[in-house]
């Protein structure tokens, strides 16, 4: 094998993306290298450039999900051999940290295996939705809404309502799925109606349109569900979205966010703010126990399901495209993947 590698790098702020030769890393206590043949895009990889967030230095490598291959298994590592299939999300920083590079520095702990029959590119489109789902809905107040995990407390919310908007979005999709995991009815999404019948296949029993007013909204989540709704995650979070939220949700209820709160919070309402970075001191525990544990049955029983995806060219080289197809809102209901092994 060679000693060094291709990787992505944003050599400085606001810089442009080029593909540069670096070291082939090797893994400390509890680590894994991973050979990344499926890398999906996120717009916050492009956010990143355009607003200097996340990395806190350059040169930096982004991109969080990914899978690929088991390469090098590092001191203390029990479970995973080299040639093991796994699926995990990136903590990118300054350095080469990110999944945009063709060998990644894995935590053991923060890793899970590829159930058979599935590809690299279906499981690559799975982490970061997956882990922001997961914290927003189970994760204790401030941070998610403080949903009991189903296999503590079976059956609890099977009368209860909850309302998630934004349900054609990639974080969105896996909220409905976990949330028909978690017992929930009725499961009610806003999408575009060109979405419904797929929503529906995940476990949203009622699809509106996105495009309704809020006292539409509000009228109409109000004779679905037939009692106050404690419960609604808005996976866009945008002003008009949380709004609509704030506005929906029961005195007392809780409305999970994955952007910062940019309407007054309601007095009696809470608000979680959710974000899924794994070094998140609130978050350590319970996406350690999610990837360790969880996320491989998860997948394997069909509870969460891959998103479509489209196949990039050039490897690494076809990732700026992507990206800037992703900032101009060209993309729906699909994730861009990369193969990076693929890079001219």
């Amino acid at each position: 094998m060679s000693a060094t590698q291709k990787a992505l790098v944003l050599p400085e702020k606001f810089g442009q993306f080029t593909i540069q030769e670096a070291p082939i890393p090797s893994p400390g206590p509890g680590e894994l290298v991973i050979k990344v043949q499926a890398a999906a895009l996120n717009p916050v990889d492009w956010k990143i450039r355009k607003y200097d967030i996340e990395v806190g230095g350059y040169p930096a490598v982004v991109g969080y999900d990914l899978a690929g291959d088991v390469e090098t298994v590092g001191d203390g590592v029990v479970g995973f051999h080299k040639g093991d299939r796994v699926f995990t999300q990136a903590v990118v920083r300054q350095g080469f940290h990110g999944s945009f590079q063709q060998y990644f520095i894995a935590e053991a702990p923060a890793t899970a295996k590829v159930p058979p029959g599935f590809s690299y590119d279906e499981v690559s489109t799975i982490p970061v939705a997956l882990s922001t789902a997961y914290t927003g809905l189970y994760a204790g107040l401030p941070n998610g809404l403080g949903i009991a995990f189903p296999e503590d407390s079976p059956s609890k919310y099977s009368d209860t309502p909850i309302l998630i908007l934004g349900g054609a979005s990639s974080v969105g999709q896996v909220v409905i799925q976990l949330a028909k995991y978690s017992g929930f009815n009725p499961i009610i999404t806003t999408a575009s109606l060109q979405h419904e019948n797929v929503l529906k296949e995940f476990g949203a029993t009622h699809v509106l349109d996105r495009r309704l007013t809020i006292a539409d909204l509000q009228k109409e989540v109000s004779k679905i569900a037939g009692k106050p709704v404690e419960f609604v995650y808005d996976s866009i979070s945008l002003e008009a979205t949380q709004q609509a939220a704030f506005e929906v949700v029961a005195p007392g209820g809780r409305v999970a966010l994955v952007l910062p709160p940019v309407v007054e919070v309601p007095e009696g309402k809470h608000v979680a703010g959710v974000h899924a970075g794994l070094k998140k001191p609130h978050n350590h525990p319970l996406l350690y126990d999610l990837y360790h544990d969880k996320a491989y049955n998860l997948v394997a029983s069909g509870v969460v399901k891959p998103n479509r995806f489209e196949v990039l060219p050039n490897g690494l080289a076809g990732i700026p495209d992507g990206l800037a197809r992703l900032e101009a809102d060209q993309v729906s209901r699909l994730k861009l993947v990369a193969h990076p092994q693929e890079t001219p």
